[in-house]
């Protein structure tokens, strides 16, 4: 079975590979922008030599590139997706993208169109209005007010919803995976679930909320799992790893085993507080000071919630790598690597 893999030269991309290859597969197209920037894939292909991986140049913007990219494909791991840049940017890179790769797909045969599987987002989920300790897990709602999230859920959101209308109109085979929080060496340090850093302090606002954690190699290994696997088409994973840890204990653990930091506690009921005082000034000011901070969307980021991946257990994943370990591995290479800002 030859299968594309797009995005596969980044954090989670690579780690997607590499799990695939580790479970046997041996015809894979890794879809990069520049080839020449294929050299940690092709360290890993060298680790099997029975297999054959493709470094395929494409971008996704390109229609026609993305048609040569389909060819003889039986199954897609779409994990291209923008995580920075300007609104457009993200946009651009995550949604028209995505409609350029369906299009691609529609314009195939019926009988051509490969599985999809789309790494989506925790961050398409409606988790302010449901209170505080509540159970996240697949049939909570889509978030039903984007435009009051940042960016990047919006264009995680559009994109599934995309994907799923095109599925409903194709019939195409589609399984869509939502991760949480991806770690590990050579990701950022801090989730802003976990603070912010501002004005020469880390401003700490998940107090005692768990963090939805999944080390890269687990997530990784969850999307390799549901894309084998018959069972899970038209279905969806929450991806979360065993065993999280609180923001607060994420925070202790940091400073121990990479660097002290100045932080400043902000209680969730102050954050509150102050972030409806900056919504109502925003709309009295009619955008003089940006609604950085809104009720919504403390409630939605520092709110607190339970996370549950049993559908994802019962389909046979389980994490390659404990939170323990995750955890040891990333504030080692974390306190080793050059400075930069965190």
């Amino acid at each position: 079975m030859k299968i594309l893999v797009t995005g596969a030269g980044g954090f989670l991309g690579k780690r997607i590979v590499e799990r695939l290859l580790e479970h046997g597969q041996t015809d894979i197209r890794c879809m990069l922008r520049d080839t020449s920037k294929g050299a940690a894939l092709q360290t890993i292909a060298a680790r099997y030599p029975a297999a054959q991986v493709e470094l395929f140049a494409a971008n996704l913007k390109n229609p026609a590139q993305i048609t040569a990219s389909l060819a003889g494909v039986q199954t897609v791991i779409h994990a291209a997706a923008a995580l920075k840049g300007s609104p457009a940017e993200m946009f651009l890179d995550s949604v028209v993208a995505s409609r350029n790769f369906l299009d691609a797909v529609a314009a195939l045969p019926t009988a051509q169109r490969p599985r999809i599987v789309l790494v989506s987002s925790f961050g398409v989920y409606s988790v302010a209005p449901l209170g505080r300790n509540a159970m996240v897990d697949e049939s909570t709602p889509l978030e039903t007010r984007p435009a009051e999230r940042d960016v990047y859920s919006y264009t995680k959101l559009r994109q599934e919803q995309m994907f799923w209308e095109y599925q409903q109109r194709l019939n195409l085979d589609l399984v869509v995976l939502r991760p949480g929080v991806i770690y590990g060496p050579g990701s950022g340090h801090f989730s802003n679930r976990v603070g912010l850093s501002l004005f020469g302090r880390f401003v700490h606002l998940g107090g005692k909320n768990l963090i939805p954690l999944t080390y890269v190699d687990n997530c990784a290994e969850a999307i390799v799992v549901a894309a084998l696997s018959p069972q899970s088409s038209g279905q969806v994973y929450n991806v979360v790893d065993d065993d999280i840890i609180t923001s607060g204990q994420y925070l202790s653990q940091y400073q121990r085993d990479v660097k002290p930091m100045k932080t400043v506690p902000v209680p969730y009921f102050l954050l509150m507080w102050g972030s409806g005082i900056v919504e109502r000034y925003n709309l009295r000011s009619k955008g003089q000071l940006p609604a950085i901070f809104t009720p919504y969307k403390a409630a939605t980021m520092w709110g607190g919630n339970r996370f549950s991946n049993a559908r994802l257990k019962a389909l046979g994943w389980r994490p390659v790598i404990t939170t323990r370990e995750g955890l040891q591995r990333s504030f080692e290479y974390f306190r080793n690597e050059p400075a930069k800002a965190s």
